[in-house]
Order: C-alpha cells, then structure tokens, then sequence
C-alpha cells in the first residue's frame, strides 16, 4: 500500500519528531549535536524552512518547523537526515541506517496550540528526568526564548514574538509560561496527534486542513471501529 504524503500546508507549523532505530542514541557527544545542527540548519536555509523550537534528545529530536511553500519540509528534514547518518556512521565507524523510519509529524493550529507545543518541546528534558528546570538543558531552543542566547538556528514564531513588544518583555512572559502547570492531558492529546499524524487544534482548524488536503485531520478514537451492518447501523446496536 502506498505511503500517503505528509501533511503539510504553507505557512502552518509542523510538529515533527525523528528518532533512533530500536530507540538507538543518536547522538553521541556534542561534536555530534554539534553536526546536526550545522546540517539542520544549511537544509533548512536551502529549502525555505524556518525553526522554531527544537530539542535534541540522547535518542530523538523534537522540531517546530515551517515553510512558506508544502513539501519542503520533508525534503529540507531528508536532506539533513542523509548528510548525518553519513558523517555519523564515518565518525563512529559504523554503517546502516540510524534513523527509525520515517518522522513522524502533526500539523499545529498557530493560534491555539503552537505556544502549547513549543513548551512541550523545550520541556521534554524535564520530563525525561534529564534536568530539574529547561534551561539546565543546553540542546533546546528555551534559551533564545528565555532571553539568554541568540540561536542562529531559530526563527521565533509570530506567536511568540506577539507575547510582548520587546525582548524581555517575551523572555519575562515565555519564563511564568515555562513555569505554569502542564496539564498532563495536554501532554497526551499532543502525542495522540503525533502518533496518528492528525492536525493538532480547534476543529475549524481541522475542517479547514481536511478541505485543503482531502485527508482525516483528528484523532481516531482507540480500538478498530465497530461492525456496520447493510443499512449502516452498527452491530450489536
């Protein structure tokens, strides 16, 4: 069965995830976070792709990505992908594939839930009980929106950019935003729409994805769906 293409759309963001094969680490020490970043970036300034928020994992990245024409993405992320696992593999002497498939991705409504996914992205190390607060963690992109740094990697999104008029105003409100409870079923629904590659947002949200790419936009609900009969009522119903 053919794979469908991604789902992707001018302009929307796009949540993406890439991870070892067999959860293997991906990166070994800094020179190779190091790397990733360096291609990461080039890919991107070639296709058009702007970043912004990332965080790299022993075993995994999380990317917050977007672009002004579809399917650049996926070409800048295929690009960067090859050109690490090549110089990875000649580093570590080793051969074969490091990535697990291909990555997964969901589609983010701006309005409503890229600043939700942005904290989830830069809280992961928190989570993964790597560090006790974000900014302890040095391969994110929390320190450009906290203030303390300036990443030649990132692009901040218009969202966060209209927190406050000036620099520090957003670093003050991305810190009480950072520091808030996260709602564990905030956490869940974002992994759901990662899983099943949906369009994470308010449904007209989805209903505006769904006309423009002919595809299902959220979330199938758990279990295989029910038996219909010949006049479409479900069995045992």
């Amino acid at each position: 069965m053919p794979r469908q293409p991604r789902l992707e759309l001018p302009g929307v963001p796009l949540h993406v995830t890439q991870r070892g094969v067999n959860r293997c680490a991906i990166f070994l020490d800094d020179e190779d976070r190091h790397h990733y970043r360096r291609v990461l970036r080039e890919a991107c300034r070639r296709h058009g792709v702007c970043v912004h928020a990332f965080v790299l994992m022993d075993n995994h990245v999380h990317l917050l990505l977007s672009a002004v024409q579809s399917g650049v993405i996926s070409q800048a992320l295929r690009r960067a992908g090859q050109a690490y696992v090549q110089a990875f593999n000649l580093r570590h002497g080793r051969c074969g594939t490091l990535w697990q498939g291909r990555f997964k991705s969901s589609l983010v409504d701006s309005d409503a839930y890229a600043l939700r996914v942005i904290r989830y992205i830069e809280l992961n190390p928190v989570r993964a009980a790597m560090v006790e607060r974000p900014d302890h963690y040095r391969w994110s992109s929390v320190h450009t929106h906290l203030g303390t740094a300036q990443d030649p990697l990132l692009t901040p999104h218009p969202v966060y950019l209209a927190l406050a008029a000036d620099r520090a105003g957003r670093a003050a409100a991305w810190h009480r935003w950072l520091n808030a409870p996260l709602d564990p079923e905030e956490v869940a629904r974002i992994r759901a729409y990662m899983a099943q590659e949906r369009a994470l947002g308010e449904p007209r949200f989805q209903a505006m994805v769904e006309k423009a790419l002919d595809r299902p936009a959220s979330v199938r609900p758990r279990g295989r769906p029910p038996l219909r009969r010949p006049n479409g009522s479900a069995a045992g119903s």
